[in-house]
């Protein structure tokens, strides 16, 4: 029904979500496997290779520390989206650029890529204005641009609630497979805890690492609640249920079937998801993005996840998925 909020203007889906509320708020197990049974048609997903296995990662809403005042203790800038920052919608001339955006800076009469990582850290106090807040460690203030949202945890123990902007247009990279590659941890070792712990006994070599991803997240402050963040359907994500996908491959609101493994583990887990956000590292046919939840125990999960898995999107009847 959350989806819904958003599908219900797509007359594919219409039917479906009128049948979906006629079911009540709380229907049963029962109902709910008979109604899903009934609407929707399973379509299995292919890579463009034609395999049907792909990688399903995790990721989680974090809290971090933080400050409306710049000190040292807290001296790690949250930026908004900068003023010069271009966003451009190609696909009218470019159709098969339909669905992404391009970011740019404009220098004269053209239009260039956006200032990567290395480069807004290097330019900092020309983004002095567009601070939101500083937070206490640049690392968890990494791994919240990673998830794209997060909490704030400020001094008086009030929250502020951050949510993605925008980001400078620059391919994600990860740090993880930077230090892999350097032959600083082995790959095993690197992750989310692996990486903290790297970046706590190299501090010389911070900003190095943090460098080898030269894309960058802007936030806004978002209404405060205790729901989940907003994905990029629009609609507030669940805990376990919600999964970030690549909507070049599977349409955004669409019910998902997942067959994965739980982290580390041959554990199966297979359920019903929503493909209710993307995230910057999510391309492909068979990829997602399994979301974990709020705080240190999701974002544990999330850290540890890299499974393999199968994907089914769920399409109305009669109906064939474009």
């Amino acid at each position: 029904m959350a989806s819904c909020r958003a599908l219900a203007r797509q007359p594919v889906w219409q039917p479906v979500c009128e049948a979906a509320r006629g079911l009540g708020e709380r229907p049963g197990a029962a109902a709910a496997r008979a109604f899903f049974e009934a609407r929707l048609t399973p379509w299995r997903v292919s890579n463009a290779d034609g395999s049907r296995e792909g990688l399903v990662t995790g990721y989680y809403e974090p809290l971090i520390k933080g400050s409306r005042s710049r000190s040292k203790a807290y001296a790690w800038p949250v930026l908004g989206v900068p003023d010069d920052l271009l966003n451009l919608d190609l696909s009218e001339v470019y159709p098969e650029l339909k669905g992404q955006r391009v970011r740019g800076r404009l220098v004269g009469n053209k239009v260039l890529p956006y200032y990567s990582r290395a480069d807004i850290d290097r330019l900092k106090e020309r983004f002095a204005g567009k601070t939101l807040l500083y937070a206490e460690d640049a690392v968890e203030l990494f791994f919240l641009q990673v998830q794209g949202s997060g909490r704030v945890q400020l001094p008086d123990g009030s929250i502020v609630r951050l949510a993605y902007a925008d980001t400078n247009g620059h391919p994600y990279q990860s740090i993880g497979r930077w230090l892999a590659d350097k032959g600083e941890l082995r790959v095993e070792q690197a992750s989310m805890e692996g990486i903290k712990s790297w970046a706590r006994a190299n501090p010389g070599r911070l900003q190095e690492m943090l460098n080898a991803n030269p894309s960058y997240i802007f936030f806004r402050e978002a209404p405060a609640g205790n729901g989940g963040p907003v994905g990029a359907l629009g609609q507030p994500l669940t805990e376990g249920r919600s999964m970030a996908v690549d909507p070049r491959s599977i349409p955004l609101g669409a019910p998902v079937f997942l067959a994965t493994t739980h982290p580390r583990s041959t554990q199966p887990l297979q359920r019903l998801m929503l493909a209710q956000d993307t995230g910057s590292a999510i391309k492909g046919g068979v990829r997602g993005d399994f979301y974990w939840g709020f705080g240190a125990e999701a974002g544990a999960l999330a850290g540890r996840m890299r499974q393999k898995g199968e994907m089914w999107v769920l399409w109305p009847r009669e109906q064939v998925p474009r």
